[in-house]
């Protein structure tokens, strides 16, 4: 889409990783602008330790803009901003697009970096993200240029350090070793024979022509002002309205709360069948978020909903790595996504769980695609059986986890693959008073 782009890049991201993958997409972003592209990328400064002169010498450029959303003002200790600025700071935008000419979007749960594009022998982010054209499109530019124009973002000249042509030079050379690097041409050259970009750049990708709406926070809320009304969770309710038969979610964060849970609980009584796939404790990247998700299981499980859990070893076996010499260490879901009532469909960057609910922003699309639902109940009932532990109600009241491999199936009794000392850390966490920040 870099390549392809005539008038302008959109671009806005959570993370943006300095490895081999983000230096690729930066160099396309630059080599877009050179050809006379208007480039504007929107990042979240949470994430940009490292980057700051990479981004000084992007925004030097004629056709590139660079602005930050709630930037910290200390550059190199930014933990210490935290105890001065702390409700803007633990604001983040957790939005995620990428749109060309305002005709052709992808949006989802995707960041940039390695372990999102299967670029890495480390573990594998699991993701989801749709790849749009139509109506759509011009809600989510008109979305972009509300968090480009909001009191959040930040040019980047206002928070980093101008720097002389010379080192822009430099940082530019540095790019070219990385494009041209063994590992970098390996891994391009398995993009450009990979069926999905051959299908791209011949115009034969096969789409889904479907009604889509685009549901995003408004940006007020990184400053903790939006009105209810506007958030991203009351659209959803509004938009979805209540499941009357089934619901399939993916939420790699998944923190239900007690609200959350009496909902599913509710769900249940009235015959929605739930199926909820989430990340296991030796899968998940964020202990603080397992805590406060492990206190909700058994309340659900004992409604019948159907809970299973991620195997870190899923994805050794589903994620081709071009550029990794030897197999992945596993697999972390970070997709977001639910089926509803197989009718229609949400990918977006939404966590079920609090922070996204309150605190971050955040933004996806609603599409009404049976087709689209059907994959999704299609992956719950083939290939999560066999790539995640199913979380069963012993009869003691405690609770298995079940794997499956091939026609036979192993039981744990406690959560396979944490030893004594990280369940323990668990339960600590778990009585904590944090829910509200997970």
């Amino acid at each position: 889409m870099a390549g392809a782009a005539e008038r302008s890049l959109d671009v806005q991201y959570y993370i943006w990783r300095n490895d081999l993958t983000g230096t690729l997409l930066f160099e396309s972003l630059r080599a877009a602008a050179d050809r006379g592209v208007r480039v504007r990328l929107l990042l979240d400064d949470n994430n940009t330790s490292g980057l700051d002169t990479t981004l000084a010498a992007l925004d030097s450029h004629p056709n590139v803009e660079v602005r930050l959303f709630n930037p910290f003002v200390r550059r190199r200790f930014r933990a210490l901003e935290y105890a001065t600025d702390f409700s803007r700071l633990n604001r983040r935008m957790h939005n995620k697009s990428f749109t060309a000419d305002n005709q052709a979007t992808i949006v989802g749960g995707r960041n940039v970096g390695d372990e999102y594009f299967g670029a890495t022998n480390s573990v594998l982010f699991a993701d989801l993200d749709v790849l749009a054209l139509g109506p759509v499109v011009n809600e989510v530019s008109l979305a972009f240029d509300r968090y480009w124009a909001s009191g959040s973002a930040y040019p980047a000249e206002r928070a980093l350090r101008p720097i002389p042509a010379a080192r822009s030079a430099e940082v530019a050379a540095a790019a070219r070793r990385i494009e041209g690097s063994p590992e970098a041409v390996t891994y391009v050259s398995a993009l450009r024979s990979s069926s999905l970009v051959r299908d791209l750049t011949e115009g034969t990708l096969e789409l889904e022509w479907a009604a889509a709406r685009m549901v995003c926070d408004d940006p007020a809320k990184g400053l903790g002002s939006a009105a209810p009304e506007s958030l991203v969770y009351r659209q959803l309710r509004e938009v979805l309205g209540d499941p009357g038969s089934e619901l399939d979610l993916v939420s790699p964060y998944f923190v239900p709360t007690e609200v959350g849970v009496d909902w599913f609980v509710e769900l249940a009584k009235r015959g929605v069948e739930v199926k909820i796939l989430t990340n296991s404790l030796e899968a998940t990247d964020v202990s603080f978020v397992h805590a406060g998700y492990s206190k909700c299981r058994k309340s659900l499980l004992r409604q019948g909903i159907t809970v299973y859990e991620l195997r870190r070893a899923a994805a050794d076996r589903s994620s081709p790595r071009p550029a990794a010499s030897g197999g992945s260490s596993g697999a972390s879901l970070h997709a977001k996504t639910f089926a509803v009532d197989r009718a229609r469909v949400f990918v977006g960057s939404f966590n079920f769980d609090p922070r996204s609910a309150k605190l971050n922003t955040e933004m996806g699309f609603v599409i009404e695609s049976p087709e689209l639902a059907r994959q999704i109940g299609d992956v719950f009932r083939t290939v999560v059986p066999a790539d995640a532990y199913e979380v069963r109600l012993s009869e003691s009241g405690g609770m298995s986890w079940i794997e499956r491999r091939g026609t036979e199936s192993l039981r744990h009794g406690t959560e396979p693959g944490a030893g004594v000392f990280r369940r323990a850390w668990i339960s600590f966490l778990s009585a904590l008073p944090i829910e509200w920040l997970l």
